[in-house]
């Protein structure tokens, strides 16, 4: 009987879909799955709802709670697979801090959980609750593979892999529904059987290298000529992409409003009309925080006297590479691993690049994709560096590397003088309070 720990288990929407996946597995479940978080109140949520699932697909699961950090240990002891889905500081205090304090400098974001000044500093806020994790599962659970959902993705997977020795592979949504919401909105619904794609790049920044249809027939010539159309013809959500496609030749996994703040091109105080001509929704994260708090706040009321939940196995990867792993049978992912061996050519081997995966009994292998179009890979190296960096800062605990990490983002860096980022840093770091640890210099 597998054992499963979800970290983080307050993320209840998720943690539902998530185990539901590995309740719905014949290889998963019947295993125990270990609930954890510090909040007992969500705490107390998931474990209603994940217990209904449970019984509403059989009741084979064994769910345990474990709440606070003197018991997270025992919530990892002997886990085969630990799940990472934690957000340290939730929406508030510690997003509205990464919205409002840059704002006040003049710069303005769309998610801030990535990359920027807001990825920054919630990677610094993140690293060292994950540095207690790894401790706590080298000792109790040193064979669990970890399956990082945690943003941002390629800073707290490169961490752990460089920096502790606990197995890790970090798993993003976009990966697998690329194409798919790319194809579906140009009305090619029609190549969706059958294809063959590549993606292979960074997190959040993996780009969709190449794309046919079932028959072999190169699908980007009508790509780039519908998508180049529906940009023309007026707003929608996923203007920054399309005009990836125009502009670099290819699109890339993440949505608009993640990409529109991962590059010095669309959010410009010198050019106000970029923000109405891509249709870039400005503080959209903090918006929707606010209203998934709402929903679930009435999803919860609806669904706390149910005691059994309907649940179909969804397209996330976890459960499928937990099955994997166990049994041997080859399963394909996109996964976000260390760049040794340069799996991608022209990005350095420190790097956490995201690239297609196997997954069997042996664990997760990253497959060889070669040389990445040369501007693709400075698109990515534009990460890169801050990823590299603001990991370092974590390291060292040097302050100066969160200045540099953050003058070397290239929205934050096209926008403020270094003198008002050193200062905007500051601010934010005193902002954050016990947060972050206490950095020197």
């Amino acid at each position: 009987m597998p054992k499963i720990t979800f970290m983080g288990a307050g993320s209840t929407v998720f943690a539902r879909n998530l185990l539901g996946d590995c309740m719905c597995s014949p290889v998963l479940h019947d295993s125990e799955i270990a609930l954890y978080d510090i909040d007992g109140q969500r705490l107390k949520e998931s474990e209603a709802i994940v217990s209904a699932v449970n019984n509403g697909l059989g009741g084979k699961a064994k769910i345990t709670s474990y709440l606070g950090t003197e018991n997270r240990k025992e919530a990892l002891r002997g886990a085969d697979f630990v799940v990472n889905a934690i957000q340290v500081g939730l929406y508030d205090p510690c997003t509205i801090t990464d919205f409002e304090i840059p704002k006040k400098y003049g710069l303005r974001q769309t998610i801030a959980d990535t990359l920027g000044i807001g990825g920054i500093m919630r990677a610094l806020r993140t690293i060292p609750v994950m540095q207690d994790f790894a401790r706590d599962m080298e000792e109790v659970c040193p064979d669990a593979w970890l399956l990082n959902y945690t943003n941002p993705m390629s800073i707290l997977t490169g961490y752990m892999l460089r920096y502790t020795g606990v197995k890790t592979v970090g798993l993003c949504h976009s990966v697998q529904v690329c194409s798919e919401y790319l194809l579906k909105p140009l009305g090619m619904e029609d190549k969706l059987e059958g294809r063959k794609e590549l993606i292979a790049g960074i997190n959040h920044m993996g780009w969709l290298l190449d794309i046919k249809d079932k028959n072999g027939a190169n699908l980007y010539p009508e790509i780039k000529r519908r998508a180049a159309a529906k940009n023309a013809e007026g707003k929608h959500k996923d203007m920054v992409r399309y005009d990836y496609i125009d502009k670099l030749g290819h699109y890339c996994t993440e949505s608009s409003e993640h990409n529109a703040e991962y590059n010095p091109f669309y959010i410009k105080a010198r050019y106000p009309e970029l923000i109405e001509r891509f249709n870039i929704p400005l503080d959209e994260y903090p918006r929707r925080c606010v209203s998934q708090i709402e929903r679930w706040t009435q999803e919860y009321k609806d669904l706390v006297n149910e005691t059994a939940i309907a649940h179909s196995r969804s397209n996330e990867y976890a459960s499928h590479i937990m099955e994997a792993l166990i049994t041997g049978v080859p399963f394909k992912i996109g996964g976000n691993v260390m760049n040794y061996g340069s799996l991608i050519e022209n990005l350095p081997q420190e790097a956490c690049v995201e690239v297609p995966c196997m997954v069997d009994n042996y664990g997760i292998h990253g497959c060889y994709v070669g040389r990445l179009p040369v501007h693709l890979a400075a698109m990515n190296m534009s990460h890169i560096n801050v990823h590299l960096i603001t990991i370092e800062a974590a390291v060292t605990l040097k302050k100066e590397h969160i200045y540099h990490a953050a003058m070397m983002d290239p929205h934050t860096a096209a926008e403020l003088s270094i003198d008002d980022i050193r200062a905007m840093v500051d601010e934010m770091i005193e902002a954050h309070g016990n947060w972050m640890p206490k950095y020197k210099g």
